[in-house]
């Protein structure tokens, strides 16, 4: 397989959680650094618990996060054919038996092993039976018992299983409806997937795998089994990525952040997908598992909401501002340069329109922090300000270079300071007594609201 082409394969029984869009990621990254394909299947063959409003949520999700895929999309429910066939040809090579073992004989198997010592591994009499029986059975597949299957793992390394420390395992029921590790098989043959990047917690299903492609005489793909991810409390294990989008982290930021929980490249903290894409590499992927760390995953968002391009971040925060109550366009250019003076400030959307607030409240609404208000709203300091609005009036071209001439000439014919009128103005203009500078958010508010702010503080 001269082609790099890697899939990723969710089951659509509930949402993409962050180990799920961390796999997918790295699916992603290593087809495009590669120049491959990045191939999507969805495994719906778990008819009770499969909906197609998770298939949405997860396609939703990876759409958000930018991994699209190459191909169309791979419904492993409409492959049964497949399935079956590929079973038959199993059948007929004899690698697969009838199991009539039922579950209380295997319970009773599993505490005999365990109460000396010992692992469970199926092993039973079915497989050198000669005769048939009527009764219920499913399709074990015949595991070798000699030597054992070796792999060289991407990430992990060189993995050894002795053959006789792998059980038959089930491949499929008695209607031939067929299970995950024989399925997995046929349909990645069927995409031609050169790698398998998944979790490590199917590194024990690899060995099985492995001896499954061989009977079915098919090309066995190179593995990269990732390291976990640590610290996924239950909240956190069952929050789909589309919480984190309504908690306001951009789609770069989470996917800086999550390739960081197994991968890195220097000291190099953030990233764009750009430049994640370049410099990936499954070969410095770490054997150790990350740690999950809500208060880096915050610090790596509010980069990127630093370094993102103006109009791109006014996009991403409308939908946040009419939580807020607040219908503005996205190209509204009051907001373009609202964003500028506060994006330095936020963490995440939600907290920058909050943050934004003040900017398209009516001038009358405006709401002052109370502390702030019994502080600085004395009756000099109101004073004070019905004449800076008062010295306003005079302003015609509305720009910071005016402005801060205009305030410098007031303050200095009453002999003050700037620090005189800063905080009192910068409450009566934001509602509290931290902000952006003066300047600029007199810029951006307008004339008009500037001076109807400075004035109204009196009478509150």
């Amino acid at each position: 397989m001269s082609e790099v082409r890697v899939r990723f394969a969710p089951s659509p029984t509930g949402v993409l959680h962050l180990g799920g869009a961390r796999t997918a990621l790295f699916n992603y990254l290593y087809a495009k650094n590669q120049g491959g394909k990045f191939l999507l299947r969805i495994e719906d063959t778990d008819r009770e618990r499969s909906t197609d409003e998770s298939t949405k949520a997860i396609i939703d999700a990876m759409k958000w996060m930018g991994l699209h895929h190459d191909e169309e999309i791979v419904f492993q429910s409409k492959r049964v054919d497949a399935h079956l066939e590929a079973l038959n040809t199993l059948i007929k090579k004899n690698a697969v038996y009838k199991c009539y073992c039922t579950a209380e004989e295997r319970n009773t198997a599993r505490e005999k092993a365990e109460a000396e010592g010992g692992s469970y591994i199926h092993r039973c009499d079915c497989r050198d039976a000669t005769n048939e029986k009527e009764l219920p059975f499913v399709w074990r597949f015949r595991m070798p018992k000699e030597g054992e299957t070796v792999f060289d793992d991407i990430v992990q390394g060189t993995i050894v299983t002795q053959n006789l420390e792998i059980e038959d395992l089930v491949v499929a029921r008695q209607d031939g409806s067929p299970l995950y590790n024989f399925v997995v098989v046929v349909d990645d043959a069927f995409q031609r997937v050169s790698h398998v990047i998944r979790g490590k917690d199917h590194l024990t299903n690899t060995p099985k795998q492995i001896q499954i492609y061989k009977a079915l005489d098919l090309p066995v793909p190179r593995f990269a089994h990732l390291p976990l991810i640590l610290g996924l409390s239950k909240r956190l294990r069952s929050a789909g990525v589309e919480s984190y989008r309504d908690q306001g982290y951009l789609a770069s930021g989470l996917n800086n952040y999550i390739s960081r929980l197994g991968w890195s490249y220097g000291d190099q903290e953030i990233f764009t997908f750009d430049e994640i894409i370049e410099k990936f590499d499954l070969t410095t992927v770490n054997r150790s598992e990350g740690s999950l760390d809500l208060q880096k995953m915050e610090w790596v968002n509010q980069q990127h909401i630093q370094n993102a391009e103006g109009r791109l971040l006014a996009k991403e925060v409308v939908v946040f501002l009419e939580r807020e109550g607040f219908s503005v366009a996205a190209d509204d250019a009051k907001l373009l340069a609202a964003v500028e003076t506060m994006r330095a400030r936020a963490k995440t959307l939600v907290e920058l329109a909050r943050n934004l607030k003040f900017y398209f409240v009516a001038d009358d609404a405006l709401e002052y922090d109370e502390k702030a208000r019994e502080k600085f709203f004395t009756s000099v300091a109101l004073d004070r300000l019905r004449g800076m609005a008062e010295a306003l009036t005079s302003v015609d071209e509305w720009s910071e270079e005016n402005i801060s001439a205009c305030i410098n000439d007031f303050i200095g014919a009453q002999s003050l300071k700037l620090k005189d009128v800063a905080q009192p103005s910068r409450l009566a203009l934001v509602g509290r007594a931290a902000g952006p500078g003066l300047w600029e958010t007199m810029v951006v508010l307008g004339k008009t609201s500037t001076i109807a702010r400075l004035s109204l503080a009196e009478a509150i």
